[in-house]
């Protein structure tokens, strides 16, 4: 693959109808310079991305209407037209139709990577409670895609200023402490570590890890997970070599020079990681699913029922979910090829000379 000159199909899934995904989706898209370097391909409906089209008053916008993934068009906004029905849109609602829309989008985008006719996909958000079926039935895009492409899926929320990821993801605050073990430590950091090196060429990533406790249980003081599981776990790492530090208090650590030093940044639960990176990071913020034999990201923000059809979403943090994951698939096939020249070298090297 001569990747200079390779445009990877971007596979985007359309999330829920009544939302903001159409929306942040074609005015990403509307910048004809942005069709450069990737060829989209939405699984969709035309009628629905039409409205925003009309709505952006744009005529220069032509969605190109495909019946398979692999008819796809260089500098063409290709649309796999997965339903017949009218744009019965109901914005701000979460209906049973947005729904099971939103997953039949999702489905068809990840069979599409699955089966080598996209390259990578972007998701727009769904609304997590009115796509469960019995087809869906997980917390969200990360634990379903795990299910389909197979792997250990690692939320991993990135920007070229922070990196962050979680020991544990979508699950209620009571149950955090009971999940935080030695185990899931070690396995979060090697997965990170892997990720840092293969999809964002860091070539000796250096991580920070958070306490669970207020002030890292101030020794004991104010829980005892620090001294008997997370310090034991950035020990047993720093001693096979890898640059892993902590635990630090999460109150305190999200400074300019912090952030700086440090390549990511592994939270204990949820709120503890994110809320400083949306804060810091909302409008350019991808939430990337990395350990993953296929890369999938999507922007860091949800449905935005409260805003949608109004015409004012803004689509900086989708335009960085495609330019993300096509950043990801190059350095992913650069490592390859990197790693690959190494082992063969190695197996031509003579005896005597290793």
């Amino acid at each position: 693959m001569n990747l200079q000159e390779y445009k990877p199909k971007v596979a985007i899934s359309v999330g829920d109808i009544n939302g903001i995904g159409c929306e942040v989706i074609v005015k990403a898209l509307a910048d004809k310079n942005i069709l450069d370097f990737f060829t989209p391909v939405i699984f969709g409906s035309t009628k629905h991305l039409n409205f925003y089209k009309n709505q952006l008053k744009d005529e220069s916008i032509q969605f190109f209407g495909i019946n398979s993934p692999d008819k796809a068009v260089e500098r063409k906004i290709n649309v796999v037209n997965l339903w017949k029905e009218p744009a019965q849109m109901e914005f701000g609602n979460a209906t049973e139709l947005s729904g099971r829309l939103a997953f039949e989008s999702l489905k068809a985008a990840a069979e599409s990577v699955k089966n080598g006719e996209c390259d990578v996909l972007v998701t727009a958000p769904i609304n997590k409670k009115n796509i469960q079926s019995e087809a869906f039935n997980f917390p969200g895009h990360t634990e379903y895609l795990g299910e389909v492409w197979g792997g250990k899926p690692l939320m991993f929320l990135v920007t070229e200023m922070l990196k962050v990821s979680l020991v544990t993801q979508h699950i209620p605050l009571k149950d955090v402490a009971s999940k935080i073990s030695k185990e899931n430590i070690t396995e979060k950091v090697l997965a990170l570590h892997e990720s840092l090196k293969m999809d964002f060429g860091v070539r000796k990533p250096k991580i920070a890890v958070l306490g669970l406790n207020p002030h890292s249980g101030d020794n004991g003081l104010l829980g005892q997970e620090e001294q008997e599981i997370i310090i034991p776990a950035i020990q047993s790492l720093y001693e096979k070599g890898m640059l892993v530090f902590g635990p630090y208090a999460a109150d305190s650590f999200f400074s300019p020079t912090n952030i700086e030093t440090f390549d990511a940044v592994l939270g204990m639960y949820h709120d503890q990681a994110l809320i400083p990176f949306k804060t810091l990071c909302f409008e350019d913020g991808v939430n990337y699913t990395a350990s993953l034999p296929f890369v999938r990201t999507s922007p860091d923000h949800g449905v935005a029922y409260d805003i949608a059809g109004k015409g004012i979403a803004d689509e900086t943090s989708f335009r960085e979910a495609i330019y993300t994951a096509v950043t990801i698939f190059q350095k992913r096939a650069e490592y390859k090829e990197l790693t690959s020249n190494v082992l063969k070298h190695r197996e031509l090297k003579p005896e005597r000379e290793r």
